[in-house]
């Protein structure tokens, strides 16, 4: 009985060796996984987890320092590498794609405008190609209001892509032409030609600021650019600009 229980017992001792062996070489395994995860240098070319390497659902990967509050969040810069996968055939699928939330950019200037001297209140409407801002300041006089619609141009043009254009306004008389084009989508019928009469009476009525650069004109609008539109002799601005209008 003394014997077998020595047995039993050497037996017992040798299988609580044997795991707590196989628990270190686990945990020592997944710090280097995680460590190669974090670290591109010490795991190659690439960074890997799972059996992928496009991890661009995990963006703790990308950037282990990254802080979770939204006002740390404005601080940093955005960094993201992506890789084909052969796995998956190199596709990026489309929920990968983002869009602009028009409603949100337009929100956003119309905070930014707003916040500009003498600006009291501000309405933006974000078409797939246009801005279109109308509104309110207290600055009389012809260069204080090329001044006022030159702040509020360039605030709307930080904000939205290059390939916009923007269209201001302070005649209050516009604010409700504005306001009735937020009512349309991009299947409206009849859409351009309403945005494009709201927009030749801000640029008969209001000034736009100085131009944007040397090749393009106060609203961004190149020389024979394809923005979606074929350049056309009778385009409402050249008529604007060649004092036609």
């Amino acid at each position: 009985m003394r014997i077998s229980a020595m047995k039993e017992s050497k037996n017992l001792s040798f299988l609580i060796i044997t795991i707590l062996c196989f628990a270190l070489l686990a945990g020592c395994s997944s710090k280097n996984n995680n460590k190669a995860a974090i670290d591109p240098g010490n795991s190659g070319i690439y960074i890997k987890s799972g059996n992928t390497i496009n991890q661009y659902d995990r963006e703790e990967l990308l950037n282990p320092n990254k802080v979770d509050t939204q006002a740390k969040q404005s601080q940093e810069f955005g960094y993201v590498r992506q890789v084909k996968n052969s796995l998956s055939g190199g596709n990026i699928h489309n929920k990968d794609i983002y869009t602009i939330n028009r409603e949100k950019v337009a929100d956003t200037i119309s905070k930014l405008a707003v916040s500009l001297p003498d600006v009291h209140d501000a309405a933006s409407l974000v078409t797939d190609e246009e801005v279109l801002v109308a509104y309110q300041t207290k600055a009389k006089g012809k260069k204080a209001r090329f001044d006022i619609a030159d702040q509020v141009k360039r605030t709307a043009m930080s904000v939205v892509p290059r390939w916009y254009h923007v269209y201001v306004t302070d005649d209050p008389a516009l604010r409700r032409n504005v306001e009735n084009l937020a009512s349309l989508n991009g299947r409206s019928p009849n859409r351009e030609s309403m945005i494009q009469n709201t927009v030749k009476m801000m640029l008969k009525n209001s000034p736009q600021g100085r131009r944007m650069s040397s090749g393009e004109n106060a609203n961004g609008e190149a020389t024979n650019e394809l923005n979606g539109k074929i350049p056309d002799p009778n385009d409402y601005r050249k008529q604007k600009e060649s004092g036609n209008l």
